[in-house]
Protein backbone atom coordinates (compact mmCIF):
# COMPACT_ATOMS: atom_id res chain seq x y z
CA UNK A 1 0.00 0.00 0.00
CA UNK A 2 1.17 3.10 -1.41
CA UNK A 3 1.02 6.25 1.04
CA UNK A 4 2.19 9.69 1.93
CA UNK A 5 0.78 9.42 4.95
CA UNK A 6 2.23 7.16 8.08
CA UNK A 7 1.40 3.93 8.96
CA UNK A 8 -0.08 3.13 12.22
CA UNK A 9 -0.81 -0.31 11.83
CA UNK A 10 0.19 -2.49 8.92
CA UNK A 11 -2.10 -5.07 7.50
CA UNK A 12 -0.99 -7.89 9.72
CA UNK A 13 -0.55 -5.79 12.80
CA UNK A 14 -4.50 -5.14 12.21
CA UNK A 15 -5.19 -8.81 11.60
CA UNK A 16 -3.61 -9.61 15.11
CA UNK A 17 -5.78 -7.35 16.79
CA UNK A 18 -9.06 -8.09 15.00
CA UNK A 19 -8.09 -11.59 16.20
CA UNK A 20 -7.44 -10.74 19.66
CA UNK A 21 -10.64 -8.51 20.20
CA UNK A 22 -12.49 -11.44 18.55
CA UNK A 23 -11.12 -13.97 21.38
CA UNK A 24 -12.30 -11.25 23.90
CA UNK A 25 -15.77 -11.17 22.90
CA UNK A 26 -15.54 -14.89 23.00
CA UNK A 27 -14.17 -15.07 26.26
CA UNK A 28 -16.82 -12.80 27.30
CA UNK A 29 -20.11 -14.94 26.04
CA UNK A 30 -18.46 -18.00 26.57
CA UNK A 31 -21.67 -18.59 28.48
CA UNK A 32 -23.80 -17.44 25.29
CA UNK A 33 -25.33 -19.31 22.67
CA UNK A 34 -25.70 -16.75 20.50
CA UNK A 35 -24.32 -13.16 20.04
CA UNK A 36 -24.41 -10.33 17.98
CA UNK A 37 -22.19 -8.10 16.35
CA UNK A 38 -23.38 -4.80 15.30
CA UNK A 39 -21.22 -2.86 13.08
CA UNK A 40 -21.53 0.74 12.58
CA UNK A 41 -22.04 1.62 8.51
CA UNK A 42 -19.48 1.63 6.71
CA UNK A 43 -16.04 0.39 8.31
CA UNK A 44 -17.25 -0.37 11.57
CA UNK A 45 -19.59 -2.77 9.38
CA UNK A 46 -16.27 -4.50 7.83
CA UNK A 47 -14.79 -4.50 11.14
CA UNK A 48 -17.60 -6.57 12.54
CA UNK A 49 -17.66 -8.98 9.77
CA UNK A 50 -14.34 -9.27 10.39
CA UNK A 51 -14.86 -10.06 14.24
CA UNK A 52 -18.17 -12.40 13.31
CA UNK A 53 -15.72 -14.37 11.38
CA UNK A 54 -13.16 -15.07 13.97
CA UNK A 55 -15.63 -15.66 16.64
CA UNK A 56 -17.13 -18.67 14.31
CA UNK A 57 -14.03 -20.41 13.89
CA UNK A 58 -12.79 -20.18 17.69
CA UNK A 59 -16.04 -21.23 19.16
CA UNK A 60 -19.37 -22.50 18.56
CA UNK A 61 -21.28 -19.82 19.41
CA UNK A 62 -23.81 -18.32 16.49
CA UNK A 63 -23.19 -15.01 15.58
CA UNK A 64 -25.50 -12.57 14.09
CA UNK A 65 -24.14 -9.30 12.21
CA UNK A 66 -25.92 -6.53 12.32
CA UNK A 67 -25.71 -2.91 10.51
CA UNK A 68 -26.06 0.13 12.23
CA UNK A 69 -26.63 2.66 9.65
CA UNK A 70 -26.51 6.44 10.83
CA UNK A 71 -25.82 10.12 9.57
CA UNK A 72 -22.87 10.54 11.72
CA UNK A 73 -23.23 14.16 11.52
CA UNK A 74 -26.33 14.30 13.14
CA UNK A 75 -27.02 10.83 14.68
CA UNK A 76 -30.03 11.49 16.88
CA UNK A 77 -31.89 11.96 13.82
CA UNK A 78 -32.12 8.27 12.57
CA UNK A 79 -30.55 5.07 13.25
CA UNK A 80 -31.72 1.96 11.11
CA UNK A 81 -30.40 -1.40 11.91
CA UNK A 82 -30.67 -4.41 9.39
CA UNK A 83 -32.50 -6.62 12.16
CA UNK A 84 -35.22 -6.00 14.06
CA UNK A 85 -35.77 -5.65 18.13
CA UNK A 86 -37.36 -8.48 18.30
CA UNK A 87 -34.39 -10.57 16.91
CA UNK A 88 -31.87 -8.88 19.11
CA UNK A 89 -33.94 -9.05 22.52
CA UNK A 90 -32.56 -10.92 25.71
CA UNK A 91 -29.19 -11.35 23.32
CA UNK A 92 -25.36 -10.34 24.23
CA UNK A 93 -24.68 -7.56 21.78
CA UNK A 94 -21.03 -5.73 20.72
CA UNK A 95 -21.52 -2.64 19.15
CA UNK A 96 -18.33 -2.05 16.79
CA UNK A 97 -16.50 0.54 15.12
CA UNK A 98 -13.73 1.29 13.50
CA UNK A 99 -12.19 4.46 15.19
CA UNK A 100 -13.96 5.76 18.54
CA UNK A 101 -12.91 9.85 18.44
CA UNK A 102 -15.87 11.60 19.92
CA UNK A 103 -18.17 8.92 21.00
CA UNK A 104 -20.54 10.17 19.18
CA UNK A 105 -21.64 7.68 16.81
CA UNK A 106 -21.31 4.47 19.37
CA UNK A 107 -23.44 6.12 22.03
CA UNK A 108 -26.21 7.13 19.81
CA UNK A 109 -25.39 3.33 18.49
CA UNK A 110 -25.43 2.16 22.49
CA UNK A 111 -29.04 4.05 22.82
CA UNK A 112 -31.05 2.59 20.32
CA UNK A 113 -30.07 -1.07 21.11
CA UNK A 114 -30.94 -0.07 24.95
CA UNK A 115 -34.66 0.21 23.88
CA UNK A 116 -35.27 -3.56 24.36
CA UNK A 117 -34.01 -6.13 27.22
CA UNK A 118 -30.30 -7.13 26.82
CA UNK A 119 -28.49 -9.84 28.38
CA UNK A 120 -25.17 -7.92 27.96
CA UNK A 121 -23.80 -4.74 25.83
CA UNK A 122 -20.23 -4.29 24.92
CA UNK A 123 -18.52 -1.84 22.51
CA UNK A 124 -15.45 -2.63 20.41
CA UNK A 125 -13.20 -0.28 17.98
CA UNK A 126 -10.26 -1.08 16.25
CA UNK A 127 -8.95 2.64 17.47
CA UNK A 128 -9.58 4.58 20.78
CA UNK A 129 -8.74 8.42 19.93
CA UNK A 130 -9.52 9.62 23.49
CA UNK A 131 -11.49 12.92 22.43
CA UNK A 132 -14.97 11.74 23.63
CA UNK A 133 -17.29 14.27 24.15
CA UNK A 134 -19.49 11.47 26.05
CA UNK A 135 -19.05 8.80 28.86
CA UNK A 136 -18.69 5.66 27.24
CA UNK A 137 -15.57 3.76 26.53
CA UNK A 138 -14.80 0.76 24.52
CA UNK A 139 -14.67 -2.60 26.03
CA UNK A 140 -12.40 -3.87 23.54
CA UNK A 141 -10.10 -2.00 21.73
CA UNK A 142 -7.55 -2.60 19.16
CA UNK A 143 -4.91 -0.01 19.90
CA UNK A 144 -5.51 3.62 21.97
CA UNK A 145 -3.77 6.62 20.17
CA UNK A 146 -2.80 9.62 21.68
CA UNK A 147 -3.44 12.25 19.07
CA UNK A 148 -4.02 15.54 18.76
CA UNK A 149 -8.05 17.27 17.98
CA UNK A 150 -6.73 17.74 14.20
CA UNK A 151 -5.02 15.09 12.95
CA UNK A 152 -6.97 12.81 11.48
CA UNK A 153 -7.25 8.66 11.62
CA UNK A 154 -7.67 6.70 8.40
CA UNK A 155 -8.61 2.78 8.49
CA UNK A 156 -8.57 1.43 5.31
CA UNK A 157 -10.26 -1.82 4.73
CA UNK A 158 -9.59 -3.61 0.97
CA UNK A 159 -9.83 -7.32 0.40
CA UNK A 160 -6.72 -7.84 1.04
CA UNK A 161 -4.33 -5.11 2.33
CA UNK A 162 -5.99 -3.47 5.18
CA UNK A 163 -3.81 -0.29 7.19
CA UNK A 164 -4.62 2.05 9.62
CA UNK A 165 -3.00 5.71 8.34
CA UNK A 166 -2.26 9.16 10.07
Amino acid sequence: MQTDQNIILTHEQIQRKIKRIAYQIYETNVNEKEIIIAGIAENGFVFAQRLKDIVENISDLKVTLCEVTMNKKSPHNTINTSLKPEEYTDKSIVLADDVLNSGTALIYGVKHFLDVPLTRFKTAVLVNRNHKKYPIKADFKGISLSTSLHEHIIVKFGDKDFAILK
